[in-house]
C-alpha cells in the first residue's frame, strides 16, 4: 500500500455519507459490493475509530475487498478519493486528452484510469464556451484512417486499461487461437499411400498365399499431440498480466479441436500452485475466482527459483510428457541465488521441446537484462518475446510454430556478452 498521510477528522463530518460514496465508487469499478457491506463498513468504522491512516484504510479494506485481483483498485480508488484533496482536478487532467507532445507526461498507474471512471461517472468536466469569432481557427482532421477502437486495443499495454477496455479486450482474448503442428511419432500405423514398406504385414500376407507376393504393405509415422504447460507469475508487479494470460489460457484450455493433447497451468510467486482443474470450468469468470483462492499467494512476492525447483521436482515427469511446449510468464525479477535459478531454468529447458518467456517488461524500449535474475534466466529458453498486449499474445502462435523464431533474445544476449 502506498504511504498515506494523517486523515484529520473534520468538524462537521459527514462519515457515513461519505464512506457510501466511496462504497458506490467502487461498485462502478467492478466490486461487488452492496447495501450490506456498506453497513458493515460504516460499524467497523465507527468501532474501529477514523484516527489512524492504516486502521481506517484495513478496516474498509476488510470490508470491501474479498478477492486478490481488487486490491489494486481498492487501493488507487482509497488514494484519489481519501487521501488527494485535489483528486477531482487530478482525475479531470487524466481523462481528458491534452497536447503534450507525442507522449504524455506520466502514464496512468496500476488501475489507475479505472478508479478514475468509478468516481467521475456522470461528472461533465468544464470547457470553455466557443466564441463565435473562433470558428475560422478550428482544426478539421480526417478521422478516415484512424485506428478503429479494437485495433487500438490490441497493442495498448493491459495495466493502462480501463474497466471497459478490458472487458472488451477479453472478449478478443477469448476469440484467440492457439493452433500447433503435431510432432511426428517414431510409432507407424498402416496406410494405403505410406512411405515405408511394412515389410512384416507383407511377408504375412505372403504366407497366407502360400508364399507368393500379390502387394507390398505400406505404413507411415504417426502424429502426436504435444501438451501445452503455462507457469504464470501472479507476484505483485505480474497480476493485471497474469490475470489477461490466464483468461487467453482458458480459452484455449475450452477450445476444442484445437491440438493440444492437454493443457497444464501452474501459477507460482512465493510457492507453486497447480490450476490446471480449475481451466476446465467452462465459465471462464467462475473458473480464475476459483483459481485466485487457491493460489494464496497472488499479488505476493517472487521466488522463481524455488517454485521451479518444485514443478521440475514434482510435476516435470507427471505432465510434461515427449514434445511439451512451455510457456513462462514472468518478469525474472528475483532476488534468489541466480546460480540455482539458472540450473533450475536449464533443467526446465532440457525437458520441453520448445521453452517461450513472455516479459511485459520488454514494452519498454530501453529495456536490457541487468537483472541478476533475467541474466540467469535468458540462456536458457528458446524465445523471449514481449506479453503486455493482445498483440503480443497473437504472435504467440508465430512463435511456437516456428522453431527458428527467437524474439529478442538474440538481440539481448549480445549485451550480455
Amino acid at each position: 500500500m502506498a504511504n498515506l498521510p494523517d486523515l484529520e477528522l473534520p468538524e462537521n463530518p459527514k462519515l457515513t455519507h461519505n464512506i457510501t460514496h466511496f462504497a458506490r465508487a467502487l461498485r462502478k469499478a467492478g466490486l461487488p459490493i452492496g447495501p450490506g457491506r456498506v453497513i458493515d463498513a460504516i460499524r467497523a468504522v465507527e468501532a474501529a475509530g477514523f484516527t489512524d491512516k492504516y486502521d481506517f484504510y484495513w478496516t474498509l479494506h476488510a470490508c470491501f475487498v474479498n478477492r486478490p485481483e481488487h486490491r489494486a483498485v481498492f487501493a488507487q480508488i482509497f488514494r484519489l478519493y481519501w487521501r488527494d484533496p485535489r483528486y477531482m482536478e487530478h482525475m479531470m487532467a487524466m481523462m481528458l486528452p491534452a497536447i503534450r507532445g507525442v507522449q504524455e507526461e506520466r502514464k496512468a498507474q496500476s488501475a489507475e484510469k479505472r478508479a478514475a471512471e468509478a468516481l467521475l461517472e456522470g461528472v461533465e468536466p468544464d470547457l470553455p464556451e466557443q466564441e463565435e469569432n473562433e470558428e475560422e481557427f478550428l482544426i478539421e482532421v480526417d478521422a478516415s484512417q484512424t485506428m478503429s477502437n479494437e485495433e487500438r486495443l490490441r497493442t495498448l499495454d493491459f495495466e493502462q486499461m480501463s474497466t471497459a477496455e478490458i472487458a472488451q479486450a477479453k472478449r478478443m482474448l477469448a476469440r484467440l487461437r492457439l493452433p500447433v503442428k503435431p510432432i511426428p511419432s517414431r510409432r507407424t500405423r498402416a496406410a494405403r499411400h505410406g512411405h515405408e514398406i511394412d515389410w512384416r504385414r507383407t511377408m504375412r500376407s505372403t504366407m497366407r498365399r502360400g508364399g507368393e507376393l500379390h502387394d507390398i504393405a505400406l505404413k507411415k509415422r504417426r502424429h502426436r499431440w504435444p501438451n501445452l504447460i503455462v507457469l504464470c507469475d501472479i507476484s505483485g508487479s505480474m497480476s493485471q498480466y497474469s490475470r489477461m494470460v490466464l483468461h487467453f489460457l482458458h480459452a484455449v484450455a475450452n477450445e476444442k479441436g484445437a491440438g493440444w493433447a492437454k493443457v497444464h497451468a501452474f501459477t507460482f510467486g512465493t510457492r507453486l500452485t497447480n490450476i490446471t482443474r480449475h481451466m476446465q470450468t467452462r465459465d471462464v469468470d467462475q473458473a480464475l475466482a476459483a483459481a485466485g483462492s487457491e493460489a494464496q499467494d497472488w499479488e505476493g512476492g517472487t521466488r522463481i527459483g524455488d517454485c521451479l525447483h518444485a514443478f521440475n521436482r514434482d510435476w516435470s515427469r507427471r505432465v510434461m510428457g515427449q514434445g511439451a511446449v512451455v510457456l513462462l510468464i514472468t518478469d525474472g525479477l528475483d532476488r534468489g541465488d541466480p546460480e540455482a535459478l539458472s540450473k533450475e531454468m536449464e533443467r526446465l529447458h532440457l525437458s520441453a521441446r520448445r521453452l517461450i518467456w513472455l516479459n511485459p517488461l520488454l514494452r519498454w524500449d530501453g529495456f536490457a537484462p541487468k537483472a541478476q535474475g533475467i541474466r540467469a534466466m535468458l540462456p536458457h529458453v528458446d524465445a523471449f518475446r514481449a506479453g503486455h498486449s493482445v498483440q503480443t499474445l497473437e504472435d504467440l502462435a508465430e512463435a511456437i510454430s516456428r522453431t527458428d523464431d527467437s524474439g529478442d533474445k538474440d538481440r539481448l544476449m549480445a549485451m550480455l556478452d
